[in-house]
Formats: C-alpha cells, sequence, structure tokens
C-alpha cells in the first residue's frame, strides 16, 4: 500500500494557535492522519501522512480556513507510514531560529521558482548558502553551494556575522528541505542589510519534484525528517537509513556475495562518517 506524505508551512499571524490545535487534532485523528504539526503565532509547518484521500480531506480543511487558503503543500509517497504517531504541539516558533529581525510576515526575500533556480546559481557573483545543518548537506546539495556547517539552525545567524558581508556579498540565493528555513533566514539577512536575497521557492523537495534529472544541478540526496530518511529526483525514496549508534545518516549500498556455486547482489550499509560504525 502506497502512504501519501504532505509537507506544509505557512508564516500567517495565528492570533490563539491553543484553539486551532485543537480543532486540528480532531481532523487529524478523524482520518487517520499522522506526523507531526507545529503551531506558533507565527505560523503553522507541518509533515503528515495518511492516504490519498485523507491527505487530500486535511488539505481542503485548511485552505477553508482564510489564513491558509493559499497554502502550498508538497506530496510524495512512501511504501510504509513514516510516521507512528500524531503530535500536534504549540512552539514560540514553527522553525526554531531565535534571532531578532527573522519574521517574514513583515519582509522576507524573493522567491523562485524551481524551474528559474539553476539559471539564477550560474549567475556571476551570486552567492549560494545550504541553510541547512551540516549532516543534511552530507547527503546532498547543489554544486558549488557554502555549507554554513551548522549543527541547528539557530547557530545561522552565528555563520552569516563570521562569513558573509553586505558589501562582499550582495546577491545571495539561499535553499533548504521545503522552504521554510530558507525563508526565516532570508527575513534576517534583509534586516542585516543584504541587498540582493532570493530563496528557492518549495525548497529542493519542489526543485526535486519538478526538475529533470538530466537538467538537475542537484547532487545527491535530500535528507528528510522521518523513516525514508531520503528522497531523490521525482521524489522517490532514497538509499540511505539512520546509523544505529549516532544517528547520522548513512548510504545504503550495493555489494556483491560471492560463493564458489554463485553471486548475488546484497545491500551493504557504508560506514558512517561521523561516528566510523
Amino acid at each position: 500500500m502506497t502512504v501519501t506524505v504532505s509537507a506544509f508551512y505557512k508564516f500567517v499571524a495565528i492570533a490563539d494557535p491553543v484553539a486551532l490545535q485543537g480543532a486540528l487534532e480532531d481532523v487529524c485523528r478523524g482520518h487517520q492522519i499522522k506526523g507531526t504539526i507545529l503551531l506558533a503565532h507565527e505560523g503553522i509547518n507541518g509533515t503528515v501522512s495518511g492516504s490519498d484521500a485523507d491527505i487530500t480531506a486535511l488539505e481542503t480543511w485548511l485552505r477553508l480556513d482564510p489564513r491558509f487558503d493559499d497554502l502550498t503543500t508538497k506530496r510524495s509517497a512512501a511504501t510504509e507510514a513514516p510516521f507512528q504517531k500524531l503530535k500536534i504541539k504549540i512552539k514560540p516558533e514553527i522553525v526554531t531560529f531565535g534571532a531578532e529581525g527573522a519574521d517574514p510576515t513583515v519582509r522576507a526575500g524573493t522567491y523562485v521558482k524551481p524551474e528559474d533556480w539553476n539559471a539564477l546559481i550560474a549567475e556571476p557573483g551570486v552567492t549560494v548558502i545550504d541553510t541547512r545543518n551540516a549532516y543534511e548537506v552530507a547527503v546532498g546539495t547543489f554544486k558549488g553551494a557554502i555549507d554554513p556547517g551548522t549543527r541547528m539552525f539557530s547557530q545561522f545567524p552565528d555563520f552569516v556575522a563570521a562569513h558573509l558581508d553586505p558589501k562582499q556579498h550582495s546577491k545571495i540565493a539561499m535553499f533548504c528541505t521545503g522552504g521554510i528555513r530558507c525563508e526565516k533566514a532570508s527575513a534576517y539577512m534583509l534586516s542585516q542589510g543584504f541587498g540582493e536575497v532570493f530563496h528557492l521557492e518549495g525548497g529542493i523537495l519542489k526543485y526535486l519534484e519538478t526538475v529533470p534529472a538530466e537538467t538537475s544541478t542537484w547532487s545527491g540526496a535530500c535528507f528528510v525528517f522521518d523513516e525514508r530518511v531520503s528522497l531523490e529526483h521525482g521524489l522517490e525514496e532514497g538509499r540511505h537509513s539512520l546509523c544505529p549508534r549516532c544517528g547520522h545518516p548513512v548510504l545504503i549500498e550495493d555489494a556483491i556475495s560471492a560463493t564458489p556455486e554463485a553471486s548475488s547482489t546484497v545491500l551493504s550499509v557504508a560506514p558512517c562518517k561521523k561516528c566510523g560504525a
């Protein structure tokens, strides 16, 4: 059975997250939807799974709310349920950043459609930045992108202060998994005086869904925060698992098992680059 996965977010004022939490829980449980949805006064951020019909019912319910009538969702498929529980949590932020000036509802960078992304990052003088964490970047990224080397998103302002200068880096292009982190980072960078700030609309997931592999500038797979671990072009499930010792993503590789009688292809896991397991 194929399971439908829906990822979505929107920065929008939510005056009473508690009321929305209760209503959302009723809808999700009524449709046997599992996954995680974060709510804050600044908006909503979720990745959930269920049958195609049940996911459609949730998305339709959300869009009936004027705050989410233009909500963009990114769907993909899983061969097994990627979530085992439903969690709807209220947080200070829908993506933890912790720095002043990062309010996309006030001002954010310019969206770039996936089909226009290759041309933008090929322009001379454009600084391309991966706003994800180092373990995610290690699974895959755009060729030539800067890896900030962060362990968590809240460290991104420190990277900006130490390595970027509005006078030297006048045109910035940023990306992340689904768009939420680079949208928030774009608001922050504009507040710090960076002139032209662009971010990939729909994130890496939308790019891998939209742009054909033969014209793609993406290298590797995209790490995702569920049991699939990674996705590739066409949003096909990738070949990664999590290291049982440290939890970092490791690549599942083909290996040839030879015997005197015959040989066969078996799966093996590459050594973990973090702990060596």
